[in-house]
């Protein structure tokens, strides 16, 4: 089970020594939302803060690109340091040439799916990628209730990959709270983003503690 907590979430005037302290904390991942405005309704970073965050943390930067033509920005984002790249199906990217190229340079591939894509969408590419992100809200903005009807999916992925030998991970990203995280690891999940549920908390650890024995039951 790994904890990833999400920097959108995070003190942005101060966000290397909040990338540090989850570190220091015992988290596993750090999620890295990039948003164009297009794609989603809201902006939020892009590979230069991603490159000043580097210096300050050696944890694995996981990066989410809800990003209408994520190809074209994957070679910057490895390049800042990125060491996951998770483009969405419904972006304007061909899907396996998006994949391939973010093998190419060197890292972890994941492909997310929103609220509306069935499982079935991913399927033809479980083989190719290390990790589904499933969206348990609709992306764009954090702070939203979780939504239960995504449970069936991330079940429906797990058992897939199951019949296919893979090891596959499964994120779930959206009102990811202890209260929420085990019915996703019950699922199936074993990638768990939460960003107003860890970051802002008075001590990070006991939070990363809390939601981990949760997801672990």
């Amino acid at each position: 089970m790994k904890i990833a907590p999400s920097i959108l979430s995070a003190d942005f005037a101060r966000l290397g020594q909040e990338a540090a302290a989850m570190q220091d904390a015992g988290a596993d991942w750090l999620h890295l939302d990039v948003m164009d405005g297009d794609f989603v309704p809201n902006i939020t970073f892009g590979p230069p803060v991603i490159t000043s965050l580097r210096p300050y943390t050696s944890i694995t930067f996981d990066a989410h690109l809800m990003i209408r033509q994520p190809h074209k920005y994957i070679e910057q984002t490895i390049a800042a340091g990125a060491d996951i790249v998770t483009f969405h199906l419904e972006a304007d990217s061909p899907v396996r040439e998006t994949i391939a190229q973010i093998r190419a340079g060197g890292v972890r591939a994941g492909i997310s799916v929103s609220p509306d894509t069935p499982a079935s969408a991913v399927f033809d590419y479980l083989e190719l990628v290390d990790m589904v992100l499933v969206m348990t809200v609709y992306p764009g903005f954090g702070g939203q209730k979780f939504m239960p009807e995504m449970l069936p999916k991330i079940s429906g992925i797990r058992e897939r990959a199951a019949q296919l030998n893979l090891k596959l991970d499964i994120q779930v990203d959206g009102g990811i709270t202890k209260d929420t995280i085990a019915e996703c690891a019950v699922a199936g999940a074993n990638v768990f983003v939460a960003g107003s549920a860890l970051f802002g908390k008075q001590d990070y650890a006991a939070a990363v503690a809390e939601m981990r024995a949760a997801a672990e039951f």
